[in-house]
Formats: structure tokens, sequence, C-alpha cells
């Protein structure tokens, strides 16, 4: 715990903190029906999760810290906006949207697996694997979507006055953002996979820290 908020102010982690206190923000106002302010709070969201990976990294500012928050504010972030999607899809007029609700389930089954299984890798003492390169893209995916569909939605977009996604279109956006959420979900399983093997045979480990120090 010590070492965690060792060079802990940084911009990339006030960012990721003002991402967490957005969630239940965006939670109110996208509750209330105000979604004009409910996409604005997305929007600044989605941004500072973007800025704050390219601070930390041109200016190496990438702390322990921020590998702790970084992760907590995705995963609030996509839990609250898939709940709140999902009760919205189902109390919508149009059948369609009712019908295809359940594709938000999928965002919330991968998140609840992800902490109970991140939770049983701290409990052994091993570490999640790192976000990798699908894991980003099905974020900015994830992103992206949801801040359309809250502009434009058919039905409580902020702005479906100007223009409203149509429902094949929608569908189509929602389930190829699933499926970047479960190809990144894969994407984490070899990396752990191997930290199980390791720990299952120390000789296997202690190669490797041979290996790494040549």
């Amino acid at each position: 715990m010590k070492g965690l908020f060792k060079n802990c102010w940084t911009i990339p982690n006030l960012l990721t903190v003002i991402r967490i206190i957005i969630v239940p923000i965006f939670a109110y106002f996208f509750w209330k029906g105000e979604y004009i302010w409910a996409v604005s709070f997305l929007f600044i969201s989605g941004l500072s999760d973007f800025l704050d990976g390219k601070i930390a990294r041109r200016f190496n500012q990438v702390s322990d810290l921020g590998k702790v928050l970084d992760p907590i504010a995705d995963k609030l972030t996509q839990i609250v906006l898939a709940v709140m999607l999902f009760f919205k899809f189902r109390g919508c007029d149009n059948k369609t949207l009712v019908t295809f609700s359940w594709i938000f389930l999928v965002f919330l089954i991968k998140e609840a697996i992800m902490i109970v299984g991140g939770g049983a890798l701290l409990a052994m003492n091993l570490h999640p694997s790192p976000a990798q390169l699908f894991g980003k893209v099905a974020t900015f995916a994830f992103y992206s979507v949801m801040i359309l569909l809250v502009a434009f939605s058919p039905e409580f977009g902020a702005f479906r006055e100007i223009w409203t996604i149509n429902d094949i279109l929608l569908i189509v956006l929602v389930a190829l953002s699933a499926l970047l959420t479960v190809i990144a979900f894969l994407g984490y399983l070899p990396g752990t996979i191997k930290q199980f093997i390791m720990r299952k045979n120390p000789e296997t480990k202690a190669k490797k820290k041979v290996g790494e120090n040549k």
C-alpha cells in the first residue's frame, strides 16, 4: 500500500479521479431525463479516458495508483451505463429496442467475471493481466457507441430531433461493441493461465527469471 501512492500526484490520476466522480453525475442526469447534460458528462468521461493514458505515456507519468484507478473507472462507467441503458431499453415503446435490451447484459456479465476473477487472482497473490490492445479498442468502441446512443437514440436521445439512429444501425453498433468486449475479455485469458501454470510449476518461473537476467 505504501508504494501504491508513490508519485501519485499526476495529471493522468487526476483525470481518472474526475472520471470516477462523473459516473454518479451522469447517472443522476440520465435518470432524471436530462439527456443533454448526461451525454455531455459522458463525452467528458470518454475524453478524459483517452487523455490520461496519452499524457501518462508521453510525459512518463505512469504510476501504480493509476494502474489501479484506471480499470476501476472503466468498470464503474461500463457497469452504470449498461445497467441504465438496459432498463431504459426495457421501458421503450419500440418493441425492437425492448427485445434487444438483453445485449447490455453481455457487458455486465463480462465485468462481473473480471471483478470476481481479479479478486480471486489477488487473493492468490497473482496479478490480473494488464489491458491489451483489444481492451483499449473495446473501451474506445464502448464509449463511442454509448455516446451515440445517449445522443441519438430514437426515444430518448438528447439530439434525436436533429438526427435519429436507425434501429438496425443501433443494433449493429451495440452488437459490435459487445463483440469487441468479448474478444478483449478472451485476450486476458492467456496471461492469466500463464500465471497459474507458473504458480503450479515454480521451476518454470525460475527459468524465466534466469532467462531475463541473461
